[in-house]
């Protein structure tokens, strides 16, 4: 269970800024390290690199959101502000996976969208950090501002949890949550996206792993939805959709364009091991939008189509996937 924010607030920080202090003062003996116990693709130091630049910058997070509480203002521009140094943040997070893990991303079908019109982003969700990746692209790439629908146990890291509940957001409970309770929580953030906004979802509810997948397929076969098991058992790269989720933020934003997000190349990264062995990555990271205007979206049987959209993904993940490993 999550500790309540008060709890959070007074804890976790003080704890975050300590492991931060040891890692900085450590940094010298820790690249030490990872240059004499490294060899050849130098795991140790790489990963040493990454973890004490992501507590500082964290810690840098955390202290500006103080100077900006204690600043104030009228509540557009707080808002502002704070997309501002979450867009910060994310480059500086992008541009040290680029130089230490060889993170390559190559985007087939850049997003287009018509201006002036809102978009939700419905996202496949498989392999570490695709999140991360998602909102840089909208935010710093496309000028979207992100209202992202994420777990509430996100909420145990500090930076996420002051920055991100200052931003219109919405944090889900996992696990046996009323389901009613989530999806009033989608359509209440996405009634309120503007012409500059984008509303980011994974209608899968989780990384995928194979596990998961056997698992949502007997949920459906338990749910009595044959048809349902038997097209996501068709589909292995994805997680079937959830779709009451996604449905809500498209009836609660009519004017909202809906965009889909394919990728791959990082989706077998599965385990602490799965990484260790493929740092630095070899092969890019490959990434699809396609934009579906509002018009063309059906008024009925969007369950159906949401599903057909799930299969379009799963064959453009297939398809990449060989090329990739060629």
């Amino acid at each position: 269970m999550l500790p309540p924010r008060c709890v959070r607030r007074l804890a976790l920080p003080p704890l975050l800024f300590a492991v931060a202090i040891v890692a900085v003062a450590a940094s010298p003996l820790l690249l030490l390290i990872g240059v004499v116990a490294s060899r050849g693709r130098h795991r140790f130091l790489r990963i040493a690199v990454v973890s004490v630049w992501w507590l500082a910058l964290e810690c840098v997070v955390l202290t500006a959101c103080l100077f900006l509480w204690v600043r104030g203002g009228p509540p557009e521009a707080v808002r502002t502000r704070h997309y501002a140094l979450c867009g910060w943040f994310l480059t500086r997070v992008y541009d040290v996976g680029a130089r230490m893990v060889r993170l390559v991303v190559e985007i087939q079908e850049p997003l287009d969208v018509a201006a002036g019109r809102p978009v939700i982003v419905l996202s496949r969700h498989a392999g570490p950090g695709d999140s991360f990746l998602i909102v840089h692209y909208l935010l710093n790439v496309y000028a979207r501002r992100p209202r992202i629908v994420m777990k509430a146990a996100l909420q145990l890291d500090p930076s996420v949890d002051v920055l991100l509940n200052r931003l219109p957001n919405a944090f889900v409970p996992g696990g046996p949550a009323p389901r009613e309770r989530i999806v009033d929580e989608i359509g209440r953030l996405a009634a309120g996206i503007g012409p500059a906004d984008a509303l980011l979802i994974f209608p899968e509810g989780g990384n995928f792993t194979p596990r998961r997948r056997v698992r949502a397929i007997r949920r459906l076969r338990r749910q009595g939805r044959p048809q349902e098991a038997e097209r996501a058992r068709r589909m292995a790269n994805v997680l079937p959709p959830q779709p009451s989720g996604s449905l809500a933020a498209i009836d609660a934003a009519p004017d909202a364009d809906v965009v889909f997000v394919a990728h791959t190349g990082l989706d077998d990264l599965m385990t602490a091991g799965d990484v260790w062995r493929r740092i630095p990555l070899e092969r890019p990271l490959r990434a699809r939008w396609w934009r579906v205007p509002r018009e063309a979206i059906p008024e009925d049987d969007r369950e159906r189509w949401l599903f057909d959209w799930w299969q379009t993904i799963d064959a453009w993940i297939a398809e990449n996937r060989a090329r990739t490993a060629e």
